[in-house]
C-alpha cells in the first residue's frame, strides 16, 4: 500500500500526465476554446512538480503505461492491424537487457492494443512474449504462471484482462525500482511509449492530418516526450558517477525524434477571467492550437518508424 504522501504525489503526477495527453483536446491546424487554470506549458515545467517526480520515482517511472496508450489510440477512432504488433517470433533474439526492458514495454502495448480490441488468443500470445522478457529481465515474479492462467480464464471479462495487464506492467515496473535498476524500468517505459507512437502514426497512413482525432493525439505527445527526456536524464549517471551507457545511447537516438516535435507547433492565447453567473465561479480560458504540416507529419512518421525498427531488430 501506498502511504498518504506518496499517494499525493501519485495524484499530483497523474495530473500532469492527465493535462499532457488529454486536456488540450485540440485539432491539427484548428483551435477551441479549453478550460484550464495554467497554461500546459507552465504545468509540465513547474520546477516543484519535477521535485515531487525525482522523490517519487517509483510511481513516476510506471507512467505513461503501454496501457493508457493503447487507449488512448482506441478512443481516437483507430482501428485493429495485427500487422503493426512486433511479432512475437522476435522474442528469442532480445538477450541484452536493453533490448529486453525495450520490447518488454513494446510486448506489454501490442498486450493492451490486442486486449482492447478483444483479439484473445493474440492477447494470450502477447502476455507469454512479455514474460519471455520478464525472465531475462530476472522479473519472473512479475508475469508468473498464476498470471497467464488468469488472464486465460477471464479473456471474456474486458475490465479483468486491463486490471492484469495494469497489474503486471506495473509490478514489472516496481520489482526493477526496488532492486535498484531504476534505469531498466525507464527503459521499459520509453519501449512502450514508442510503440504506442508507431502504431498510432502508421494507423494514420496517408489520411488527412484536419479534424483527425488520431492526429491530434499524437502531436499531443510533444508534451509528454518533454517528459520521457526528463526522465531519462534522471538516469543517465550509473551510482558510481559513469555514464549509463543504455540510457546516454537512448537519448542519442531520440534526438531525432526532438527535431520532428519541434515541428509540431504548440500555441495558446492569453488566458482570459470569464465569470460563470449560474454556478457562480470564474473559468479562466484561452484558445491552444497545435499544428504540423503535412511534410513534417511525414517526417515524424518516419522518424517513429526508424526508431521502432531499431528498437525490434
Amino acid at each position: 500500500m501506498f502511504s498518504k504522501n506518496v499517494s499525493t504525489k501519485l495524484a499530483k503526477i497523474f495530473l500532469v500526465i492527465f493535462l499532457a495527453t488529454t486536456v488540450i483536446g485540440c485539432t491539427s491546424n484548428r483551435a477551441k476554446k479549453d478550460t484550464k487554470n495554467v497554461e500546459l506549458e507552465d504545468f509540465i515545467s513547474d520546477d516543484d512538480i519535477f521535485d515531487d517526480i525525482d522523490k517519487a520515482k517509483k510511481i513516476f517511472y510506471s507512467l505513461p503505461s503501454p496501457l493508457e496508450t493503447a487507449m488512448l489510440i482506441k478512443s481516437a477512432g483507430a482501428d485493429y492491424d495485427h500487422e503493426l504488433l512486433n511479432s512475437i517470433d522476435n522474442s528469442s533474439k532480445y538477450t541484452t537487457n536493453r533490448s529486453l526492458a525495450l520490447n518488454l514495454g513494446i510486448y506489454t502495448t501490442d498486450l493492451s492494443f490486442a486486449s482492447l480490441f478483444d483479439q484473445t488468443q493474440t492477447s494470450i500470445n502477447y502476455m507469454n512474449a512479455a514474460r519471455e522478457m520478464a525472465v531475462g529481465l530476472d522479473i519472473t515474479d512479475a508475469i508468473d504462471d498464476q498470471t497467464i492462467k488468469k488472464l486465460e480464464n477471464n479473456l471474456n471479462n474486458r475490465d479483468v484482462v486491463m486490471d492484469i495487464i495494469s497489474e503486471t506492467f506495473l509490478n514489472s515496473s516496481s520489482y526493477l525500482k526496488e532492486n535498484d535498476r531504476q534505469s531498466v524500468a525507464a527503459i521499459v517505459l520509453v519501449g512502450g511509449w514508442i510503440e504506442g507512437l508507431y502504431i498510432a502514426t502508421k494507423l494514420v497512413g496517408n489520411a488527412s492530418l484536419t479534424n483527425n482525432k488520431l492526429v491530434d493525439r499524437i502531436l499531443e505527445q510533444k508534451l509528454s516526450f518533454n517528459i520521457v527526456l526528463r526522465m531519462l536524464e534522471d538516469n543517465r549517471k550509473n551510482e558510481d558517477g559513469s555514464d549509463n551507457v543504455d540510457i546516454v545511447n537512448l537519448m542519442m537516438q531520440l534526438k531525432d525524434l526532438n527535431t520532428a516535435f519541434d515541428n509540431v507547433k504548440v500555441e495558446s492565447t492569453q488566458i482570459e477571467v470569464e465569470p460563470d453567473t449560474i454556478r457562480k465561479v470564474t473559468a479562466l480560458k484561452s484558445q491552444t492550437k497545435i499544428s504540423i504540416t503535412p511534410q513534417a507529419f511525414k517526417e515524424l512518421q518516419s522518424t517513429v518508424d526508424k526508431l521502432r525498427t531499431d528498437f525490434i531488430q
